[in-house]
């Protein structure tokens, strides 16, 4: 007799455990934990985008709203890109997500049919995978190259991936994990790739502005596209406004396919709630000096761990143009899943092992930096005083 889980498809039977959980789940309960295992800072969201939430609550906002996004906040992301890009942007480019995973589901269930294949640059962070193979579609992997000179990719390698079944590039930069920044060259280079063969593209640039290069963002598509490129970009309130919890995130696209997200939407999640909307919109538009301090704890958090983990014969790393992730490697540890879930058991230090960030993770550690220092001080001498035990 087959079990239940027998009979359920075979999508959701292939859907992988996440190894980030793995080891969050093995550190539950500790007294003296520190987590750096997971994508997010440890400031919680500022009091002007609660009051904007709560504002709309009491203004008894807790009805069905327009599926693409209330008009306030689509008008409030043309203006942030607006800005932050020195171009003009249509408001309606923009389609309002319940988070930036959503975004990327809805992105490829967009662009990836049932049995067709995505390129993806590896190492990557999980869910990107998981997302298009849940979907029914293959992720084909990608290794980026690592040098001395840090982590590259190369558009030769993407086109030898592309067969047949190729319908999309999936390109995340920065990048988690590692750090890379996709360079003005590298973006053309594959966008003329995307152009030649006719695939699409979807871009995750949610760290644009956690950039340590010269200028106050990392280059974008945004910065040689047209209007009708194949482009799909997604995107997240979570990084910049310390709004993880809130799931809310937004797709930005040509606005030919409007009807198309609107009618993804309803059918998966009808909208977002209109009041995490207007926190969203209290973000965008009085959230500026609030980021200003996020990225600069990041830069610091990126000097505490280079300067301390950099210290340590063992450790290889390469310095990360972006994001706020430290990706490194240690001397004589090949299985970085069993060493991360010991490492959490008998220290406390929460990371992410590099087998769950696919081909070319492997080898590597994740550590968020976007922390308090103190507790990316500690964190450092426990794992150092530690890795001489084993």
């Amino acid at each position: 007799m087959t079990s239940l889980i027998d009979r359920l498809s075979l999508e959701a039977k292939q859907a992988p455990e996440s190894g980030i959980v793995e080891v969050f789940n093995a550190g539950q309960g500790r007294n003296d934990l520190i987590p750096l295992w997971a994508g997010e800072g440890d400031l919680p969201t500022p009091q002007f985008i609660c009051d904007a939430a709560k504002a709309s609550l009491d203004r008894g906002e807790t009805f069905y709203t327009y599926q693409r996004g209330i008009p306030q906040l689509r008008e409030a992301l043309a203006g942030y890109h607006r800005q932050l890009y020195g171009k003009d942007f249509s408001s309606e480019r923009f389609y309002v997500t319940g988070s930036g995973m959503q975004a990327i589901q809805l992105a490829v269930q967009a662009v990836v049919g049932c049995g067709k294949e995505m390129i993806v640059p590896t190492p990557a962070w999980p869910n990107i995978t998981a997302a298009i193979e849940v979907h029914g579609a293959r992720a084909v992997s990608v290794p980026l190259r690592e040098d001395s000179g840090g982590w590259r990719l190369h558009a030769e390698d993407i086109e030898a991936a592309i067969t047949p079944d190729t319908t999309a590039i999936f390109l995340n930069s920065p990048c988690n994990p590692t750090g890379w920044v996709a360079g003005l060259e590298d973006l053309k280079d594959v966008l003329s790739l995307a152009r030649r063969r006719g695939l699409w593209i979807v871009a995750d640039e949610i760290y644009a502005l956690f950039y340590y290069g010269d200028g106050p963002r990392a280059p974008s598509f945004y910065d040689i596209a047209d209007e009708e490129d194949q482009i799909v970009f997604v995107n997240s309130m979570s990084k910049n406004w310390a709004m993880t919890g809130w799931r809310i995130g937004w797709i930005s696209a040509p606005p030919a396919l409007g009807q198309v997200f609107e009618n993804l939407i309803q059918y998966s999640t009808s909208g977002v709630p209109s009041f995490s909307q207007w926190g969203a919109v209290a973000a965008l538009t009085e959230g500026g000096a609030f980021l200003e301090k996020q990225v600069e704890r990041a830069r610091q958090g990126r000097a505490c761990v280079l300067q301390g983990l950099g210290a340590l014969n063992r450790v290889r790393l390469s310095p990360p143009e972006g994001a706020f992730y430290l990706f490194f490697a240690i001397d004589g540890i090949s299985d970085t899943r069993r060493f991360a879930l010991d490492l959490v058991r008998h220290t406390g230090v929460g990371l992410a092992p590099g087998t769950a960030f696919g081909k070319g993770g492997e080898n590597y550690l994740r550590l968020c930096y976007a922390r308090r220092q103190d507790h990316l001080e500690d964190a450092i001498h426990r794992i150092s005083t530690w890795l001489p035990e084993i």
